[in-house]
């Protein structure tokens, strides 16, 4: 086909998507295979439509750039802390025993033990992009599958930098003589070290002088400029671009400007990010699959089985999940990465592998990489979580006045803020998923309109962009926290005041930064404490103390417990230690009062 240069790139690309992801999804493949089927039927193994397939490849790269910038956002300096665990433990015990066991595995087959080191070092590594995209798909990054498989691939992203380092001083050739220099290590260390220390004191003066401006598309470059920046800095001192893009936006995560920057970044992110996975699929080399099937068919079974025997092994072992998240990380986790491709060409260029061996390792990756949608649905098969059940009818259609207040959930709570606002004639919309539960308000003449709360052309029918407050009142966390997190996303401006399960659910809610959260039953059940303290014999003042100091003491225990809910054991030892404040508290104050009777 004729080059016609980026306007037939262009079309190529936007009607291969536009038709192969629809596809994919109708036949329940997901999204990620029908951009890899697309890029495979228009690259020069298929149809041929796109010959310069290594600057699409470059341009692509931006959307794990973009990615890995968004989860940044989602991670403040204290999780990170909090995660210390699984990302260094977990995610190194999974980098090392998965290139111990490949390496011996070709070490066998007779390959010098550099060149089993390197293939085991590069093959242990897995594909943040398609992994974090199925993830986020089936909704399961908070899963707990999905918490370890994240902190996983954190440090295989940290552990490419060695690796690379690595390469040079082991192999013959001199082409990456500069990264072997000793002053190599000094350079990574000073570069994060810049982007740290710049990132901390630079990025919120910068965004807060462009908000003033009042621009959209001013405070959208700028974003752009940040990360991009980033990454390029990172790549100039031979860093991963995608952990440049991750800490820039951890820097940004307890930012003011969190929600307006994804909201900006949102719709470069899925573009650029389909366009990646387009292009791992047009560097697939179909003739070279066919030319030699049974030996691609056996490394390429031998590589998911070696790398999901590993992920199950830490994952049920070391980090102690039950069997079914362990299957669910070893099917996610199990295929190669796209950083092995940077790998195994630095390894040919200093000899440590032959052409036809690097070749025949990204031939194998490519294939691991599309066989994981495949292998995350099988993996469903086998153990199906309890399925949801479509709704029975269509969502309403909201025809309301403009709402001053939008209450998702009319359960208990719902109902009685919807009750307050009717009596003080204030304007609100009010959003109720159970179909059952509609008809059993409209019964009694209340006006509630059937529909999901965490679905964004719902709140936008709703008029949530003019609306000022917004009641998160939902009794399922799940979807309580993506109705929250959907809000702040697309609404920045609303007031959210939410309902709590339990304190885990306010934990998550925190991270959202949700103006104002209510655990459920703890009011009421400070109310009953008060009465059973007067029904003691206690007098009035004496119960409201004793219920006052409960309540701070618990909110301060809460808030000193958010850094670290996430680990375990940190948990129960500050729970425990707050126990004992709580007994020396009481006991304090009953001496006091015997004291002074």
């Amino acid at each position: 086909m004729t080059d016609h240069g980026f306007l037939q790139y262009a079309v190529v690309l936007l009607l291969a998507a536009v038709i192969a992801v629809p596809l994919a999804k109708r036949w329940r493949l997901g999204a990620v295979l029908g951009y890899l089927g697309a890029g495979a039927l228009i690259g020069p193994s298929g149809l041929r439509l796109i010959g310069n397939t290594e600057q699409i490849a470059q341009l692509s790269e931006l959307g794990v750039v973009l990615m890995l910038f968004v989860i940044g956002m989602e991670l403040s300096p204290q999780r990170l802390w909090v995660m210390r665990r699984a990302v260094f433990g977990h995610g190194s015990l999974q980098m090392a025993g998965t290139a111990a066991l490949i390496g011996v595995v070709a070490y066998a087959t007779g390959l010098d033990w550099r060149t089993a080191l390197v293939i085991g070092l590069g093959l242990a590594l897995s594909s943040t992009a398609i992994d974090l995209q199925l993830l986020a798909e089936r909704k399961e990054l908070t899963s707990a599958h999905g918490r370890l498989g994240f902190a996983i691939l954190l440090f295989q992203d940290v552990a490419a930098i060695p690796i690379l380092a690595l390469i040079p001083t082991l192999g013959a050739g001199i082409a990456a003589e500069h990264d072997a220099s000793p002053f190599a290590a000094v350079r990574v260390i000073l570069t994060i070290a810049v982007v740290v220390v710049g990132g901390r004191y630079l990025l919120r003066p910068l965004f807060r002088s462009v908000s003033k401006v009042g621009s959209p598309e001013v405070f959208t470059a700028a974003t752009l400029l940040v990360v991009i920046g980033t990454a390029w800095l990172m790549e100039l001192a031979g860093i991963s671009m995608s952990l440049g893009a991750f800490l820039a936006g951890v820097l940004l995560a307890d930012s003011e400007y969190r929600h307006e920057i994804e909201a900006q970044i949102e719709p470069f992110r899925g573009l650029l990010l389909g366009l990646f996975f387009v292009s791992v699929g047009m560097s697939l080399d179909v003739a070279m699959a066919m030319e030699h099937a049974k030996l691609v068919g056996v490394l390429l079974a031998a590589l998911i089985a070696l790398k999901a025997l590993v992920l199950y092994a830490v994952s049920r072992f070391a980090a102690g999940e039950d069997a079914q998240q362990s299957l669910a990380l070893a099917a996610l986790l199990a295929q190669g990465g796209e950083f092995a491709f940077v790998v195994f060409a630095l390894a040919a260029s200093n000899g440590l592998i032959s052409t036809a061996q690097r070749d025949m390792l990204v031939l194998v990756i490519t294939l691991s990489m599309a066989a994981t949608p495949l292998l995350v649905r099988l993996r469903t098969e086998i153990a199906p979580k309890t399925k949801t059940t479509a709704p029975a009818r269509e969502f309403d259609k909201l025809d309301a006045a403009t709402p001053r207040v939008i209450i998702a959930g009319m359960g208990r709570v719902g109902q009685i803020v919807a009750r307050m606002l009717n009596a003080n004639r204030i304007p609100f919309t009010a959003l109720e998923s159970d179909p059952e539960q509609v008809d059993f308000m409209r019964h009694f003449g209340n006006t509630v309109f059937y529909g999901d709360a965490s679905r964004l052309d719902l709140l936008r029918a709703a008029q949530a962009d003019k609306a000022e407050i917004f009641v998160v009142a939902t009794e399922d966390p799940e979807s309580n926290l993506r109705t929250a997190r959907l809000i702040r996303r697309h609404f920045p401006h609303l007031k959210v005041f939410a309902r709590a399960r339990n304190r885990q659910h306010v934990f998550k809610l925190m991270d959202l930064n949700v103006d104002s959260i209510v655990r459920d039953t703890f009011f009421s059940s400070l109310e009953i404490a008060r009465g059973v303290f007067e029904a003691l014999g206690y007098d009035e003042a004496d119960a409201d103390e004793y219920v006052r100091r409960f309540r701070e003491h618990d909110e301060r225990v809460l808030a000193n417990q958010y850094p670290i809910y996430d680990d375990e054991a940190a948990l129960l030892q500050s729970a425990k230690e707050a126990r004992d404040d709580l007994v020396r508290l009481f006991r304090a104050d009953a001496e006091e009062q015997e004291g002074n009777p």
